[in-house]
């Protein structure tokens, strides 16, 4: 038997995490004493986790884990506690009482604290459940195998259900449960260059895979020519959706937190006041509507689609319970961080097969690294180009780039520099895998800039 057979053999069966959490809710509300106000939130997965080197596995597992967050409010007191739990209901009912216990006895010396802020009256109910086509993990194998034939592959890939559940005593009920993949990858060629690619998405087709992994092939010959050192200056530059997700990605750290704007520590400080503004075409949206993140948080509201920016200029922001209470103002489910989980950027008219001959001469940008800020309060990022970045001439890729330094504000990149936006946005998931898989993401269109600061 090979080791392909003995890993689906041993694989898991599915859990039925919505089923569990459903019980388990109800037997909170049976514990729950008198008016006491209890939320539960369950956040569960079910992944494959494959990695590639070579074009062959080097590493496979899979990973069932649930985690369960109990909240006891009394008054302006709170506290918490989570467990790790095993989707068989009678085993945890025990702990779930014990912890149930723990946090009344807790709260006899907790203090108040003085931004608490909940649903403690509303009942609603959301529910969404899509189940993905996922590639099986031995077809997988052997489609990498096989498209991989002779290339340099080394990639990650991690699919599977992810689970986010809430409950609270005053009735409200959300489950958001869906299926999707995220699989990332390089095409290494000779001196250490590689060109780098991601598929993601609920539905798995082997033709898009190929497409993809065929699309970055042909772009390796180019990675054999002696690659061009740049003089730092400025340089025209498309830069792909995966690019800006870095660029944008790093801003909505705290870029549209209500919290962030009321001490003036957001890196977008100055577009919320009015003292600059993005090109006119540029709108940015907190959108719920895309599916992929629940529509709910753990304090007991509703998500809102909340457009951020519109006609260039800030219209929004992100605000969670806390900062709605601090600040005077009304949440709109954001979570705790006020970060957003799905942005969409609006497209343009710059179609994917005309992007080289619309950029003529300059820089084409197909992944940004190790972004960061060089001066918050003037939005400033820094980091570097790294692979993928190819000169182009006369709308013709000529050769690879030496990895440079870039230095640029996103006011310029978004305002004065921006050029066109492309027609299409793509929906880039989270691979974010730090502690469990990560809902959410970005749909961004590439931006064509007229200018991009390259420092050394």
């Amino acid at each position: 038997m090979n080791w392909m057979a003995r890993y689906t053999e041993a694989a898991p069966k599915k859990l039925d995490w919505h089923c569990y959490f459903a019980l388990v809710a109800s037997e909170v509300e049976r514990l729950r004493q008198g008016d006491e106000c209890v939320f539960s939130s369950l956040a569960a997965e079910q992944s494959d986790f494959i990695r590639f080197n070579g074009g062959k596995v080097r590493q496979i597992g899979n990973v069932s884990q649930g985690k369960l967050t109990l909240r006891l409010i009394d008054g302006e007191r709170q506290a918490y506690s989570t467990l790790t739990v095993s989707c068989e209901p009678a085993a945890d009912f025990g702990r779930v009482a014990s912890a149930l216990k723990t946090l009344r006895e807790g709260l006899c010396d907790a203090p108040d604290d003085p931004h608490l802020m909940v649903d403690r009256s509303s009942s609603w109910t959301q529910s969404i459940r899509r189940t993905g086509t996922l590639p099986d993990p031995a077809a997988l194998a052997r489609t990498v195998a096989e498209r991989a034939k002779g290339l340099d592959f080394v990639g990650f890939y991690a699919g599977g259900s992810l689970s986010r559940g809430f409950a609270s005593s005053s009735g409200s009920r959300g489950w958001y449960e869906v299926e999707n993949f995220n699989f990332s990858w390089s095409l290494y060629g000779s001196g250490g260059r590689a060109i780098k690619s991601s598929y993601s998405g609920e539905s798995w087709d082997d033709g898009a895979f190929a497409a993809k992994v065929e699309l970055a092939s042909a772009r390796l010959p180019l990675l054999s020519a002696a690659p061009r050192a740049l003089a730092p200056g400025n340089y025209r530059a498309y830069l792909a959706p995966a690019a800006a997700q870095e660029l944008l990605g790093t801003t909505a750290w705290s870029g549209f937190s209500a919290r962030s704007q009321a001490s003036a520590r957001s890196e977008l400080y100055k577009l919320h006041a009015g003292e600059v503004a993005f090109d006119a075409r540029v709108e940015l949206t907190e959108d719920i509507e895309l599916g992929i993140t629940p529509g709910f948080n753990e304090d007991g509201y509703e998500r809102e689609t909340v457009s951020l920016i519109r006609g260039g200029r800030s219209v929004g922001q992100l605000v969670d319970a806390r900062s709605a209470r601090e600040c005077g103002l009304s949440p709109n489910g954001a979570p705790a961080s006020e970060s957003p989980t799905a942005l969409s950027m609006a497209g343009g008219d710059l179609a994917e097969g005309d992007v080289l001959a619309a950029l003529d001469t300059g820089l084409y940008i197909g992944n940004l690294w190790y972004v960061n800020f060089s001066d918050r309060m003037n939005c400033r990022l820094t980091g570097m180009t790294r692979f993928a970045t190819f000169l182009v001439e006369g709308g013709k890729v000529i050769a690879p780039v030496e990895a440079m330094r870039f230095d640029d504000s996103l006011y310029r990149l978004l305002g004065s520099e921006l050029e066109r936006l492309g027609i299409q946005p793509e929906l880039l998931l989270s691979d974010n895998t730090w502690g469990e898989r990560a809902t959410g993401g970005m749909k961004l269109p590439g931006w064509l800039l007229r200018s991009i600061a390259l420092t050394l």
